[in-house]
């Protein structure tokens, strides 16, 4: 092992370390104004939000590239380096190449899989392996010997150092000695379920976690829903609890079957033929049943308080919106918002139906004070005739009194609501709807 070789490589990490502290200081301050920031309207706030937990992400990513963060350093036939690491470090200045790649970035791709027959352009791969801030070991790989002198070749295979590397009781990531086939399963592009399927002991827990860190990081909107990682028990959670933070990558959940239900915690032990019964494939469907009985009980009904009112839905109607749901053919979960929207329009359709039979009561009952305001003016009318009883002007007066106090009864009444119960109409008459 060359000690000028190990010394060259301690100076560009020593570098990298110092551009680490550098741009965590700068997301630190940034965090640090964020918080600081008060009032403003709704979108400020969100926007605030939004930046404190970029900033708060940046911070936690720096934090954990800090334990081996260079691996790797790709010597091309054009005279270009690229040293690869868990998390890229930009230069400085944005016309400069990345002091450091991330290991999901295309250009360092041929770190994984450059082989002399398919060199990709490769003539030396070096495996950098480090202890805390120190270069302890290369090992060099020479796809292309015409390119390299035998004097600058140094250390063993990178692979081999590593399984001969003790163990810690903990799963760590393997992004510095990734084989071809495990690269491939890693960057697959493909979109639906992908299996990884192997033997005991073959790396599928380590490929799979390394596939979600790839997703993140070329799907970075995956980040804001998190990645859930789901596992048989507490203890193989501990186990790899560590690999994907190690990556630089902290929206991920791991939580075993019992867990998943938030606030729930599943941890009573079943009795054999217990466990053997739920096991079965039938219990899927005795379950479907269950959610089914449970979406809308038999006899129910629904009652909302909408402006001061309370609008019914018989269990009818409350199942023609569960129905509806039901046809998309969506699991429960997913299908609830079809069923609320159905349960709105029928509330909304509610509402408008008593608003109509509201409005057709009040113009009942406004016909009614009407004809018998007509009623009573024609009768006035009848009495006028009789001789003795008034003087012309007498009566006309009279009349005319009657009349505006008519019209200022009508107008009351019109705006009191037609549901308030009997009334006196004008005149002294009662309405047809009042007791006797």
């Amino acid at each position: 092992m060359s000690t000028a070789e190990i010394a060259h490589e301690q100076d560009h990490l020593d570098m990298l370390h110092a551009r680490v502290e550098a741009l965590r200081d700068d997301a630190r301050n940034r965090l640090t104004g964020v918080l600081r920031e008060t009032g403003g309207t709704r979108q400020g706030r969100l926007e605030r939000e939004a930046a404190a937990a970029r900033y708060a992400g940046q911070v936690a990513r720096y934090d954990a590239a800090e334990n081996g963060l260079c691996f790797g350093r790709l010597d091309l036939r054009d005279g270009d380096r690229h040293y690869i690491g868990r998390v890229g470090l930009p230069a400085e200045s944005a016309d400069d190449d990345p002091l450091l790649l991330d290991w999901r970035a295309p250009a360092a791709r041929p770190f994984y899989v450059a082989t002399p027959a398919a060199p990709h352009g490769v003539r030396r791969r070096r495996h950098i392996t480090t202890r805390g801030n120190r270069v302890v070991r290369l090992d060099d790989e020479v796809l292309d010997r015409d390119g390299v002198p035998v004097g600058e070749l140094t250390g063993e295979a990178a692979l081999l150092a590593s399984l001969d590397a003790g163990r810690t009781g903990r799963m760590h990531d393997i992004v510095a000695t990734l084989q071809a086939e495990q690269d491939a399963i890693i960057r697959s592009d493909h979109r639906g379920v992908l299996v990884v399927q192997g033997g005991p002991g073959t790396g599928k827990t380590a490929v799979a976690l390394h596939r979600a860190a790839y997703l993140l990081y070329t799907h970075r909107q995956l980040a804001s829903r998190g990645v859930l990682v789901v596992g048989p028990n507490p203890t193989f959670i501990g186990y790899i609890g560590q690999v994907l933070p190690g990556l630089g990558e902290n929206s991920v959940l791991l939580s075993t079957v019992g867990e998943l239900f938030p606030g729930v915690r599943a941890d009573r032990t079943e009795p054999s033929e217990t466990a053997e019964v739920k096991g079965r494939t039938e219990m899927a469907a005795v379950i479907a049943a269950a959610v089914r009985d449970r979406q809308v009980p038999a006899g129910t009904g629904l009652e909302v308080e909408f402006d001061g009112d309370v609008v019914r839905l018989d269990h009818e109607e409350c199942l023609r919106a569960a129905d509806a749901a039901r046809a998309t053919r969506l699991p429960h979960n997913r299908a609830a918002p079809v069923f609320r929207r159905e349960i709105v329009a029928a509330l909304a359709r509610r509402s408008v139906e008593d608003t109509r039979t509201l409005a057709d009561r009040l113009e009942a009952d406004i016909a009614e004070v009407l004809a018998e305001a007509d009623l009573d003016r024609a009768v006035r009318a009848d009495l006028d005739a009789l001789p003795g009883l008034l003087g012309e002007e007498d009566s006309a007066a009279a009349q005319e009194r009657t009349e505006a106090q008519d019209i200022a009864d009508v107008r009351r009444m019109l705006a009191t609501d037609a549901t308030s119960g009997p009334r006196s109409t004008p005149s002294g008459l009662r309405s047809p709807h009042s007791s006797c």
